[in-house]
């Protein structure tokens, strides 16, 4: 699984007897063949054909046309918006994304220097406002954390729209061009171009290529324009464009949580929680509000609150500006007076993995969330995505260079697929771990939610939606009242239980976890563009999702371990030298 160390066999062939064949020449149902076709024989001479088209310029399909490039690959990428947003979105970056990064010129180096101190990020606080009683704290962070031992790279936190920008910089380091559409004439692209505001409404896969018509708006016009493209991949997210015009379903679980994400900015509320309680996560737990504050930056006091979302009797209207403001404020529990709410957007969470990752003969290819979406607990929807690109870089590589038949490109899915039914199992449950802590405060999720299912599609749904949404705020507030001082306090006998309780759950690793080394590092593809050894066939012991269970294998399919290696003597390279002869 190294994969800068493979780009040196594409200028020459390694004789010697391999124990794990890269590239195995399979067919698409799994019988080796030993023919060959070239990518010539996908007009390859045409100039009218872009090698790899990639649709969505987020993080996964940044970090695949990098590598392409990097590859000696030409490829072009299409995104629908006219600029990036600045909402931060994804920004835990694991281990394993932290290792192709630091393959990348230094990418992951220039996360670690730019990203806020771990000592400001290691924690998840959990307290009934951000200025009043903590009910407990989590520390992600332990020392063997800092030693490098079974990794050369540390995990990060760092938001996506600033990833962005450092993968922005890469591209234009490779001699991208950054292009608007009314920077743009009519000629064929010859790969090497981003193509801002430019949106995928019509595919047409034939034998030879795949047509691809992008829709972008020049001079006060929608304007058309075709593209042929030997292969599309779609990285345009979790509504994907490129899924729905190839006709391939989601399978999973839907509509597990309906939030509002509050992305806004106090350079207040930031310094009080670097001098009092830094952390990544706050879970905030009071009579007037519930919320989950993330902390993108203290020291800029950039910070996103997640809240509950209950759609039809709660509109996106009811969360105005001011209305964010004032709630904000019961959630830190004193006054601020240099709030600026930047954006607020209604979300959906799901855990669905689609049917399949490669369709139309391997020319139409799903990367990141558009072949994944996860709940965002444990941060594995964008770490996925960006391993997905890793994987299937090279094998675009091989094809193209006439290394492998175009059946390499169908191992990406036989390897993927499964790591991503994993992740998303692993994602919900590390969600309903983070659900555990309200339901231990006598606020469980589920009775919420089934309260206002009953209340939309059950016997509630005769009552006019004025007194819908009133009876489910009447229910909400007196859920809520079970987080009063009153009750939830070392003296109420009830209150001393429930404490005792949360306690025993931090205690054990049952709530909320941010690091997953066994799964990080420690998954194996069992099928694939490999040929496993015949004594490695033992049973593979399934990860636990308990954080510490990492053990180093070097099995076919298997991330190869990590260690340093320290040169003994000066003349450590003579003795080889003579070794050798």
């Amino acid at each position: 699984m190294g994969f800068l160390g493979f780009i040196k066999g594409f200028s020459s062939v390694y004789r010697a007897k391999p124990r794990i064949r890269a590239y195995p020449s399979f067919c698409q149902h799994g019988h080796c063949y030993i023919q060959c076709r070239t990518f010539s024989h996908f007009k390859d001479h045409d100039d009218s054909v872009l090698p790899v088209l990639i649709v969505g310029a987020g993080p996964v399909g940044l970090v695949l046309s990098i590598l392409l490039t990097k590859l000696g690959i030409k490829c072009s990428v299409l995104e629908k918006g006219k600029s990036f947003s600045h909402h931060p979105q994804a920004h835990f970056i694991n281990n394993r994304s932290m290792e192709v990064f630091h393959k990348l010129d230094g990418l992951a180096e220039e996360i670690q220097r730019s990203q806020p101190p771990v000592d400001l990020w290691r924690k998840f606080v959990y307290c009934t406002s951000l200025t009043g009683p903590v009910l407990g704290s989590v520390d992600h962070m332990q020392p063997q954390d800092f030693e490098k031992v079974v990794s050369p790279v540390c995990v990060a936190h760092f938001s996506q729209y600033k990833l962005i920008r450092l993968l922005l910089k890469k591209l234009e380091d490779l001699n991208f061009l950054i292009c608007k559409p009314e920077g743009l004439n009519d000629e064929p692209f010859r790969g090497g171009e981003l193509l801002m505001g430019h949106e995928c409404v019509k595919i047409n896969a034939t034998g030879q290529s795949v047509n691809v018509t992008a829709s972008h708006l020049k001079e006060g016009k929608y304007t058309e324009r075709n593209i042929s493209c030997n292969i599309l991949v779609g990285t345009d997210g979790a509504a994907s464009t490129i899924r729905k015009l190839a006709g391939i379903e989601l399978r999973g679980e839907k509509d597990l949580q309906k939030l509002v994400s509050v992305h806004f900015l106090s350079r207040d509320l930031g310094q009080y929680l670097l001098n009092e309680r830094p952390g990544m996560l706050f879970f905030i737990f009071n009579t007037e509000a519930i919320g989950v504050l993330v902390a993108h930056d203290l020291k800029q006091g950039e910070f996103v609150l997640q809240m509950p979302f209950y759609p039809p009797q709660q509109s996106l209207d009811d969360f105005s500006p001011e209305t964010c403001k004032q709630l904000i404020l019961k959630l830190v529990g004193q006054e601020l007076s240099d709030i600026d709410v930047i954006d607020i957007k209604p979300w959906v969470m799901h855990a669905e993995v689609a049917e399949k990752f490669v369709s139309c003969d391997n020319r139409i290819i799903l990367a990141g969330d558009a072949a994944h979406r996860f709940p965002p607990a444990g941060g594995f929807g964008m770490n996925t995505g960006i391993q997905d690109a890793h994987n299937l870089a090279w094998k675009i590589a091989a094809f193209v260079k006439g290394i492998a038949p175009s059946s390499i490109l169908h191992t990406y899915e036989t390897e993927r697929r499964p790591i991503a039914i994993f992740n998303t199992a692993l994602s919900v449950q590390n969600f309903r771990a983070a659900m555990a802590v309200p339901a231990t405060l006598g606020l469980d999720p589920t009775i919420a939610n089934s309260v206002h299912q009953t209340i939309t599609d059950g016997i509630g749904s005769i009552l006019p939606s004025g007194l819908q949404r009133a009876v489910l705020d009447g229910i909400f507030t007196i859920g809520r009242a079970q987080l009063s001082e009153f009750l939830l306090n070392e003296k109420n006998l009830l209150g001393s239980s429930r404490l005792a309780k949360l306690r025993r759950l931090f205690e054990e690793g049952k709530s909320l976890q941010l690091q997953f080394p066994a799964e990080d590092l420690g998954f194996r593809y069992l099928e694939g563009a490999l040929i496993p050894d015949s004594d490695s066939v033992r049973a593979q012991v399934p990860p636990t999702g308990r954080r510490r269970d990492y053990i180093p294998s070097s099995d076919p399919g298997s991330r190869l371990p990590h260690m340093n290696v320290r040169m003994l003597s000066n003349s450590f390279s003579e003795v080889c030298a003579s070794f050798c002869n």
